[in-house]
């Protein structure tokens, strides 16, 4: 099962809003055949297990392994169950259950129905921290939910601005760590800022540094006031405008029209929910940050802190009592990366 879990995180950024899924099939102890989810749309990990097994008529006497629980539903591809069944495979271990309705344990009873043996459980935990954004997209009816951002030693996130600066980012961590965050940005459908941070940064939520798809960039601009020379407004790559005054397509650029109110941000999840984006990446700025923090709409933190002193400037956001951190250093600067699940830290 630990072999399948590997394998599966070879679809990560790739299969979703698909869950990441690996399969091991198994003869006298023995590995004949492996494989995972390789891109959304493509061919499940028990088709990729199966096909490469050199041997088919050792399937009859196999055990497969498999992280999640094997579809009976006929989607992009056909049900797993079915092909399991067609190469009589008389045992099934499966590490959790699928939480998605058209599966949720469907699956298991049809291969139990039709006389295959199947074990569930086994290594639970980890294979529901592999599908962490699955499992809470479906469980929890919102996307994932990543906070990331920068601060200073002294607890800044922004310099003091004098009226009619040029707006770039002010750069707080290391050229490696902006490329780890660039990493990040391949592997999360949505990326997210508020207005502030558009004026200021002119940011363009692309991936630059990394190899990968650039996600859904999405910008909070209530009055449609934003500037339409800023990066986020180009129409180079998918984008999303939150406001209140318009509903409307334009070219790559979409327009949703939300009420700002207290419940901007379980409305905007909602929508997001309805699109099936499985993730989002919040990369600020404070205000939006620190709404998410005080609602309690957020799974984990990701914060950087650089080597540089302010003085004065935007206070960085503040997660009260922080429980099950983890800390790490790279050169002058810290990593904390802090879950809000009640769960132990994976590093």
């Amino acid at each position: 099962m630990q072999r399948c879990i590997d394998l599966a995180r070879g679809g990560l950024g790739r299969v979703a809003p698909n869950p990441m899924v690996g399969a091991v099939v198994v003869h006298n102890n023995m590995i004949i055949g492996e494989g995972y989810h390789q891109a959304y749309g493509g061919a499940h990990a028990e088709v990729h297990a199966i096909n490469l097994v050199k041997d088919q008529w050792k399937l009859e006497e196999a055990t497969m392994y498999v992280s999640l629980e094997p579809c009976c539903h006929q989607g992009k591809t056909p049900p797993c169950t079915d092909l399991i069944l067609e190469h009589k495979i008389p045992r099934v271990v499966v590490g959790t259950v699928d939480p998605f309705d058209e599966v949720a344990g469907k699956g298991i009873a049809r291969l139990r129905s039709r006389g295959c043996e199947v074990k569930v459980g086994v290594l639970k935990e980890a294979c529901r921290e592999l599908n962490k954004r699955f499992f809470t997209f479906h469980e929890k009816k919102r996307p994932y939910i990543i906070l990331k951002w920068a601060q200073t030693t002294d607890g800044f996130i922004d310099m003091e601005r004098m009226p009619g600066a040029i707006n770039r980012p002010t750069w707080i961590t290391s050229e490696k760590l902006r490329m780890l965050v660039h990493k990040w940005r391949t592997q999360e459908p949505v990326i997210m800022v508020g207005t502030q941070t558009a004026l200021k940064d002119n940011p363009k939520l692309n991936v630059r540094d990394w190899h990968g798809a650039d996600p859904l960039r999405i910008v909070l601009d209530q009055d449609l006031a934003l500037p339409a020379s800023l990066a986020l407004l180009d129409d180079s790559q998918k984008t999303v405008i939150i406001n209140e005054k318009t509903e409307k397509t334009r070219g790559d650029t979409q327009y949703w029209k939300i009420h700002f109110d207290e419940l901007l941000l379980d409305k905007l999840l909602g929508r997001l929910y309805q699109e099936n984006c499985q993730s989002v990446i919040v990369e600020g700025g404070r205000q939006l940050l620190q709404s998410f923090i005080d609602k309690q709409l957020w799974d984990e933190a990701r914060i950087f802190t650089g080597s540089h002193f302010f003085g004065k400037g935007t206070e960085a956001p503040r997660i009260e009592s922080p429980r099950n951190m983890t800390e790490a250093h790279i050169g002058k600067e810290c990593f904390y990366y802090f879950r809000n699940n009640g769960t132990s830290p994976k590093t």
